[in-house]
């Protein structure tokens, strides 16, 4: 009963993934993406963009996260959530992830497809009016997805969730990863604000501290 809507950042050149994984210390992943490169000739191109799909996955760990979003920055969206929280009734939660493991990255998981499994995990679904909303990130794919139970998703529209996610892009585009979070988390709020205001005695039913997957 949950519908996403998702967008994405423009996506690193192999080259990019060389330098990132050689950064990282991953040297047989760098080399594997300088070996990806030089046959990109002799490949086709939805072949080619499968594979530096995976080398940019593999090369990308939980440090990556750790990079965009330090320990402030983890405090400062938690606060965020809680005061926005404070003036409705739904339930927002941030959810951050590297990259993909291998299984699921061979099998072609999208970013999208991810994004309604960890709203599952999470039990964003599991709210009294059916309006928790996930904000989840992933970073290898640049890749931002908003899902929305049906409680919310009903009054707004794909196109609302889409119009967000095109606003937190430009903030990742430029590197500022948590105020495009913040800015995300402050639109969801204004929306839940309107359609379901806070009451007397709302209970918090799910935690506030950002998920790093």
């Amino acid at each position: 009963d949950a519908v996403s809507a998702a967008t994405g950042w423009a996506v690193s050149e192999a080259a990019d993934s060389v330098v990132a994984a050689s950064e990282a210390g991953e040297v047989l992943v760098a080399e594997a993406a300088a070996s990806a490169v030089a046959a990109h000739r002799g490949v086709g191109d939805e072949a080619f963009m499968d594979l530096i799909r995976v080398i940019r996955h593999l090369s990308m760990g939980r440090a990556a996260v750790r990079r965009v979003f330090p320990l402030r920055a983890m405090n400062e969206i938690e606060k965020a959530i809680r005061a926005t929280e404070a003036r409705h009734a739904g339930q927002i939660r941030f959810a951050v992830e590297a990259s993909l493991e291998l299984a699921p990255l061979l099998a072609g998981q999208t970013a999208q497809q991810r994004a309604i499994e960890v709203f599952s995990k999470l039990r964003v679904w599991d709210t009294e009016h059916n309006n928790g909303v996930l904000i989840y990130l992933l970073l290898a794919d640049h890749d931002v997805e908003i899902v929305a139970d049906r409680g919310i998703h009903v009054r707004l529209g794909k196109e609302v969730w889409e119009t967000i996610c095109h606003e937190m892009e430009g903030a990742f585009r430029a590197g500022n990863f948590e105020a495009g979070v913040l800015a995300g988390i402050h639109a969801v709020g204004e929306h839940l604000s309107r359609h379901f205001p806070a009451s007397g005695g709302k209970l918090n039913e799910m935690p506030d501290r950002p998920v790093v997957l």
